[in-house]
């Protein structure tokens, strides 16, 4: 397997992990949107589209903005072996998921006073995002944007495990998402 590809914008690193069937080469992958996706073989023999770099550096930074918070996020963009592997090792669920973050603990985290405190990682499943947007009838970009929002929001604290924390995270997520013109995830 070849390593991802990993870019720097800042303090925002964008990962494409290697999760097709032929070898991974960045310049050989054919865009869909113009500046907007890549069309990708996520190895089911489907294709899914995941949007550039430059645009998860967006939302990520225009979310960290709208909730006032500042660090580094490192994104992960994964197929579902990856995911299942993530998940099982750090939930203990062995079912691929569409995202999962990772908070930083910044007592065990060592960083430069010159830059800004680790927020930390997010991995998100490209064959899930894409398979559940077709399952949801909604454009693929949409649920991106919504599953990257989302795993911003968890590396801030937010969570929805009671449902006070459900209704606020949500709220937040539509607001957020509202401001990159998508309608609201829960009511497409």
């Amino acid at each position: 397997m070849m390593p991802a590809i990993q870019v720097t914008n800042k303090n925002i690193v964008v990962q494409y992990a290697h999760f097709e069937v032929e070898p991974f080469e960045s310049d050989s992958l054919e865009c869909d949107r113009v500046n907007t996706s890549r069309q990708v073989n996520s190895g089911q023999n489907d294709v899914c589209f995941v949007p550039e770099k430059s645009v998860f550096e967006h939302w990520i930074s225009t979310t960290l903005a709208q909730i006032a918070e500042t660090g580094s996020v490192c994104l992960r963009i994964v197929g579902r072996d990856e995911m299942l592997a993530l998940n099982g090792r750090y939930r203990g669920k062995y079912t691929a998921t569409n995202v999962l973050s990772f908070p930083a603990n910044p007592a065990e985290v060592e960083v430069s006073p010159a830059l800004d405190a680790i927020l930390g990682d997010i991995a998100i499943c490209a064959d899930i995002v894409c398979a559940q947007a077709g399952e949801q009838n909604k454009p693929e970009v949409n649920h991106w944007a919504h599953m990257t929002v989302h795993g911003v929001l968890h590396l801030a604290g937010y969570d929805h495990q009671t449902d006070g924390e459900t209704k606020n995270m949500e709220a937040l997520e539509v607001e957020i998402l509202k401001s990159f013109n998508f309608p609201d995830p829960y009511y497409e």
